[in-house]
């Protein structure tokens, strides 16, 4: 496991040396540059928007983020889903994630659509190589894995979390555990030894250094950090002694402080190896606050699995020396659906017509340029799906649609319409309902939901799937290492899948 011994240094320059410190530089963006920028993707998991430093945190410890956030650009009303497998299979898709099946996050509905076309896809077409270090959550069967939807170097756990399994095909290699957990690399089982983040981390970093310079790369690295179970090492609980703060949010702070320093060494790395100033490095969180909401949550209502404000906004920081000016805020309403077109601008990728007549997002690269460009009003649709199995789709169970400066959400459960609407621009802690002072806000945007509706329903794809008896990560596991299931391991009961974080 690697520690780091340059936690004062850090806290004493605010980061990693000389990140906020950069000039002014000319906001040129993308491949008429002439360069294609490797692209460095850090989503954290359960991570809020408030659990920063920079986000006015006043007990956490992130001085790396907190200068990247100085550093770069910061889209401040940015958005993602409620809950982490619909996040991700957004950014992939650059579409809501009930487009391409994803309505839960297990019981096969956390499954991307084999239809759907990847951001890695899109990349590869453009000539860039794409690696995954850390949670896929898209699917376990073999089909759906990341080797099968544009990635080349896959180095990933199983299922929503490190050693969770739930009855079906979402499921992780038996007894895994944070620290030493079991990983597949490229389709092969790896004993490890280490804290996963730290993991996930080193295998990007080894990967990043043998394919720079040949082509341009793309490294996706997702963290099952600070998800639960809430685990660290024993150095970075101490950061955190004597603070006053629960156990659990010592725990969760040590987690986030881990991803921190990682980060920090990959930030130095790039610069050491001389393709800082040719890679965008780009840092959002996954869904609404967790364990960390208690002692900040930036002032927002709601928090994970929720339709309002809190549940879904999250930090989005854009690092690009050189090139993207630094300390700046952009106020667009933007969101996890526009990474994919915006990645195809940066790469210079051709989006095939049909696949591009699909997307939900739009392209950030003219806000990357100048954050006050011209960017029309937008809808954009929260539900948090997780109706019980076997249920129909519940159309007003914890929904909501916004856009610059309303949001009308609903967070009752089943078809029972029950809409409150926020002022966000007046009220952003969602405090006061004005519903019956803007009947004809409210009007449209119940318009809005329900075209939106009646078009995602029917690519619910999963709802009614049956999963294998076996888990497919398990029985590859044991098929390189021997061994099968014990007796009721293939079927937790309903009192086991409580326990287990989602």
């Amino acid at each position: 496991m690697r520690t780091f011994q340059r936690r004062d240094l850090l806290k004493a320059a605010g980061g990693v040396a000389g990140l906020a410190l950069m000039p002014r530089l000319s906001p040129a963006v993308g491949p008429e540059t002439g360069s294609k920028p490797n692209i460095i993707l850090l989503l954290t998991d359960d991570q809020g928007y408030g659990d920063l430093g920079a986000t006015g945190n006043p007990k956490i410890k992130t001085p790396n983020l907190d200068a990247m956030y100085k550093a770069g650009l910061r889209f401040t009303d940015f958005h993602v889903s409620p809950t982490c497998s619909p996040t991700r299979c957004s950014i992939m898709t650059g579409r809501h994630e009930f487009k391409s099946g994803v309505t839960h996050t297990i019981l096969e509905r956390e499954r991307m659509s084999l239809k759907a076309t990847t951001a890695a896809q899109i990349l590869k077409s453009a000539g860039y190589t794409t690696g995954i270090f850390g949670k896929w959550h898209l699917g376990d069967e073999a089909d759906h894995q990341p080797n099968q939807r544009g990635f080349d170097e896959v180095y990933i756990h199983g299922a929503g979390g490190i050693g969770q399994t739930y009855p079906g095909s979402c499921g992780d290699a038996p007894g895994n555990k944070y620290t030493n957990p079991t990983l597949l690399h490229n389709g092969t089982f790896e004993k490890t030894q280490g804290f996963c983040t730290d993991l996930f981390f080193a295998q990007a970093e080894k990967w990043i250094e043998s394919v720079k310079g040949k082509q341009p790369f793309f490294a996706y690295i997702p963290t099952n950090a600070a998800h639960g179970p809430l685990s660290c090492p024993e150095q970075y609980e101490k950061m955190y002694a004597g603070s006053g703060l629960p156990d659990n949010v010592v725990k969760f702070f040590g987690m986030l402080t881990n991803i921190d320093d990682n980060l920090g060494q990959l930030l130095e790395k790039l610069k050491g190896w001389g393709i800082d100033k040719n890679t965008l490095v780009i840092a959002i969180n996954d869904n609404g606050g967790t364990a960390g909401c208690k002692v900040y949550n930036a002032g927002m209502r709601g928090t994970k699995g929720s339709a309002y404000n809190g549940g879904t906004r999250a930090f989005s920081i854009w690092y690009w020396p050189g090139t993207i000016k630094p300390d700046v805020d952009c106020d667009r309403l933007s969101a996890h659906i526009d990474l994919f077109p915006t990645f195809a601008d940066l790469s210079g990728a051709k989006v095939p017509d049909d696949v591009a007549a699909k997307l939900d997002g739009r392209s950030l690269l003219s806000l990357l340029k100048d954050p006050n460009a011209p960017w029309a009003d937008r809808f954009l649709f929260t539900h948090v799906g997780r109706w019980a199995k076997g249920s129909p789709p519940e159309k007003y169970s914890k929904c909501s649609v916004r856009n610059t400066q309303y949001l009308l959400v609903s967070e009752g459960k089943g078809n029972q319409k029950k809409w409150e609407l926020f002022d966000l621009k007046a009220d952003p802690g969602e405090k006061n309902d004005v519903a019956a002072r803007h009947p004809d806000v409210v009007k449209t945007l119940d318009e809005a939901y329900d075209k939106w509706w009646a078009e995602v329903v029917p690519c619910m794809e999963n709802e009614d799937a049956v999963g294998p008896k076996v888990n497919p990560f398990k029985e590859l596991y044991w098929k390189q290492f021997g061994g099968g299931p014990a007796e009721g391991e293939e079927a937790p009961t309903r009192k086991d899948r409580k326990k287990k974080s989602r």
